[in-house]
Parts: structure tokens; C-alpha cells; sequence
């Protein structure tokens, strides 16, 4: 059933879609009076039916909660080094239908990409589509965050917030191996997990001591090399499988 985000409070009776939803719900898929839908508010999300069409919006009246929570008990936010064209846009889409929280764009030292103060806000408002189309498609409740770019110290910074802070990086240890999944089990509901991976170009040593020295956890992601693009998409399935396949396999 198509899913749509809309800004309406929990106890409203009627809420109305507007703009490319609006046109891709008409248009697209020619959706009649009757017909069924899902919105979400981004706290709850309900069960509701097309009631007309008036003034450019869609009128969907809502007729119960769905109880069903595709959200993670955890929050994670993924800072990613900026790689090269649309390695970061392939990272939004699946990252998000993983359950990412939040999603952070890194100028760090070894990025290969530039980004100019004219088309920063372009670059931020398609990244934010692509997070809504995703969160849709993967009937999740919340649409990811991206936040504005930010270089190594801005993320140093931001990270004072979080339980647990990481950084992808090829193990030197075997303890290193091991830290990844000793950190999920250690988080409790609602806390927050923050991993940082590298550009394609890697964390430089001056940048991973900069990290290690504020309080960041050097992490392996196995014994292989990974993309760039495919670190964050490893990490996220490693936390869906700890936090909500492992427990549903053991009780």
C-alpha cells in the first residue's frame, strides 16, 4: 500500500497531501476516491482513505494507527567521507531502508570531491528526496536526517551527543575484530551509536589520531577491503541482524 509523509497531528481526523506527492498520488499512480493509503507524521503512522481531491491537495481521511514499528530501538547515524558521483545517494537510499537515523556527508582530508557554497543546498535537497523516497518505499515511520556537510572537527564536535562513537578502519587487532558487535550489545533502547567510515581514498593516520584521541572506537568490518559505499551498508546490516533477527532467532 503506497505510504506518504505529511505534517498533521496525532489526533486529526483529515490530513492533506500537497505538492510532489500530490501529483505523483493523482498522476502517477491515478489514485481514485476510496482507494487506501498509508501516512505518517513521523511519530505514528495510520491507515487511511482517499476522501477527494481539492485545490491541489489530496484529502486522506484517517481511520486508525498501524501498530506495526519498522523503526530500530537504537539510534545510528552514519558520517560517511564524501566518495566520488553518486556513491553517497546509493548509501541514502539503502542506508535508509536499513533504518539509519541520521546521515551525516564528511569533507574529510582524502575526499576526492569538492563542494561549492552554490550548490551546497541543491546537493542537501536532493540527498533529503532520495531519504523520503527510501523511507516510503521501506514503510518506515521517520525519514532520515541528513545533516549539513561537515569536516573531521565539525564531526568531533557533533559527536559529544552520542553513547557510542566509532570509526571504521582495517584491523590491526584482533580485539579490533571484535569491537563492532561488543558495541551493539551494549546499547540500550533509545541510546545512539555513531560510526564514521572513510572517503574512497581512506582516514589518514593524522585523522584517525585526531578521532581515537575524542573518544572514537576503531572498528573492523572483517577480514575483506570494502568499498566505501558498501562500509555503511555492512555496519547497518550487521545492527539489524544483532538488534532484531538474533532476537527473534533466539526466542
Amino acid at each position: 500500500m503506497p505510504r506518504y509523509f505529511a505534517c498533521f497531528n496525532d489526533t486529526d481526523k483529515y490530513v492533506s497531501i500537497t505538492g510532489e506527492d500530490y501529483h505523483h498520488i493523482k498522476n502517477v499512480l491515478r489514485m481514485k476516491i476510496g482507494d487506501e493509503i498509508i501516512v505518517s507524521n513521523e511519530r505514528k503512522a495510520f491507515y487511511g482513505i482517499i476522501k477527494d481531491y481539492e485545490n491541489d491537495s489530496v484529502i486522506v481521511e484517517l481511520q486508525y494507527e498501524l501498530r506495526h514499528n519498522s523503526e530500530l530501538p537504537i539510534h545510528v547515524t552514519i558520517a560517511q567521507g564524501m566518495p566520488k558521483a553518486d556513491k553517497f545517494e546509493t548509501v541514502i537510499q539503502k542506508a535508509t531502508e536499513l533504518g539509519v537515523k541520521e546521515l551525516i556527508p564528511v569533507l574529510s582530508e582524502r575526499s576526492l570531491i569538492k563542494v561549492d557554497d552554490k550548490n551546497v543546498n541543491k546537493k542537501l535537497e536532493r540527498f533529503e528526496k532520495i531519504a523520503k523516497s527510501a523511507a516510503e518505499q521501506s514503510q518506515r515511520i521517520v525519514i532520515p536526517e541528513i545533516k549539513p556537510f561537515m569536516t573531521i572537527k565539525e564531526l568531533i564536535s557533533y559527536s559529544k551527543k552520542f553513547t557510542k562513537k566509532c570509526v571504521a578502519y582495517e584491523a590491526s587487532s584482533d580485539e579490533e575484530y571484535k569491537n563492532l558487535p561488543n558495541i551493539i550489545k551494549e546499547l540500550k533502547l533509545d541510546e545512539s551509536l555513531l560510526i564514521f567510515i572513510g572517503p574512497e581514498g581512506g582516514i589518514s593516520d593524522k585523522e584517525l589520531s585526531l578521532l581515537k584521541d575524542n573518544g572514537f572506537v576503531v572498528i573492523s568490518l572483517g577480514k575483506r577491503i570494502l568499498r566505501t559505499e558498501t562500509a555503511p551498508l555492512f555496519v547497518m546490516s550487521a545492527i539489524v541482524y544483532e538488534i532484531e533477527l538474533r532476537q527473534i532467532l533466539t526466542e
